[in-house]
């Protein structure tokens, strides 16, 4: 039993969407440097700069800023798995406490691609350990922003390949 003074259970954002990609672009978009730029973040804070070292062990960093104040927010982590096209887990932590969860915490990141009939893409995306449900509604934000810039970009990349 939990008391008033525990701190509260760490919280799980669950989210699934179906892309008009096929798998293996999907693929190449989170797993790209100079292709993740260009949809990761949220509208309000879009990444500016991305960096990998798509392994295991290999870590990944990106910048986001927002448009309106200038400010960025970095965040970065570990591959834990990659599985060509099919399964990327990572660990996320925000690098400072200027953001709304505070004091960073490792969170786990994990990103399923279930390639679908007519080249589209299913996404199972976890992200777990978030802080508190103030962690999860803003991340749930961010991801579903984030996602919804990615459907825009990658819906552009195929019309125009």
């Amino acid at each position: 039993m939990m008391s008033a003074t525990d701190p509260a259970p760490p919280q799980i954002l669950r989210l699934m969407r179906v892309f008009d990609a096929p798998r293996d672009l999907v693929w190449l978009a989170w797993t790209r440097p100079e292709m993740a730029v260009a949809w990761l973040g949220p509208v309000e804070w879009p990444a500016v700069k991305v960096e990998q070292d798509l392994r295991v062990g290999g870590t990944w960093r990106a910048c986001l800023r927002s448009p309106g104040e200038g400010r960025v927010l970095w965040r970065g982590g570990t591959y834990r798995e990659v599985v060509a096209p099919a399964r990327l887990v990572y660990t996320f932590k925000w690098d400072s406490d200027d953001h709304e969860d505070g004091v960073p915490v490792d969170t786990l990141v994990t990103a399923l691609f279930a390639e679908l009939p007519d080249n589209r893409t299913h996404l199972d995306f976890t992200h777990e350990g978030l802080k508190s449900a103030e962690s999860l509604a803003g991340h749930r934000h961010g991801w579903t922003s984030t996602f919804d810039r990615f459907d825009q970009w990658i819906t552009q990349q195929e019309r125009t390949a």
